[in-house]
């Protein structure tokens, strides 16, 4: 593969707004209930009693921070092994499409990806995902979700050029280990970011994403 596009998630400067799912749902018309950028909150910690006044209760260890996810167009998609009908393929700049033409909508790229990023169109009857604006990088525009975040927490480029610049990491909670599929993301994470599988907390507000 000559190269591997990849997208940059800085979590430290997110601060949660979802303008980027917005600007990716409505760049793409997508339905209700189509979201191909998501942005989780996770958070953890509790609270204790003041020993001296027990009608006072103190934060403990109260964290949260928030996490934009789409398609992570993998290094080793499971998506593409688990479609039967061979309408998933993984182009030689690394971006993972589905052909609309062939997707007989069985749904098993859906289950098999750990980051759920292929959703079921039921209008059309069709698996769909996040196809990294490919329309508006021929024409050498940003994806619009990189454009759309206002702190400039997201970013792509060749995965080799990202890592350089901001180092391997390329999975916090909540998301999956990144042994499944190698997703092809870098992150700069929290100060509260936990790495995957040991997190202490869970995703809030889960209505919302």
């Amino acid at each position: 593969m000559a190269k591997q596009l990849a997208f940059y998630f800085d979590a430290s400067a997110c601060t949660g707004c979802k303008a980027c799912a917005i600007a990716c749902k409505d760049r793409s018309s997508l339905p209700v209930g189509i979201n191909w950028r998501k942005v989780y909150d996770y958070g953890g910690g509790g609270w204790n009693t003041d020993p001296t006044h027990p009608e006072i209760m103190i934060p403990n260890n109260v964290f949260v921070y928030s996490t934009s996810t789409a398609c992570m167009h993998c290094e080793n998609p499971s998506c593409v092994a688990a479609c039967p009908a061979k309408a998933i393929s993984k182009r030689e700049d690394g971006v993972v499409l589905i052909n609309a033409n062939v997707c007989i909508g069985c749904r098993y790229c859906e289950w098999a990806c750990p980051y759920g990023a292929p959703q079921f169109n039921t209008t059309l009857g069709v698996m769909t995902k996040c196809d990294f604006c490919q329309d508006l990088q021929a024409q050498g525009l940003n994806p619009a979700c990189v454009d759309a975040c206002p702190m400039r927490a997201l970013g792509y480029g060749e995965l080799d050029t990202l890592r350089q610049a901001h180092g391997t990491v390329n999975a916090i909670e909540p998301l999956p280990s990144a042994d499944i599929t190698h997703p092809a993301i870098v992150i700069t994470p929290h100060k509260h970011s936990q790495p995957s599988g040991q997190g202490t907390g869970r995703i809030i507000k889960l209505e919302e994403v």
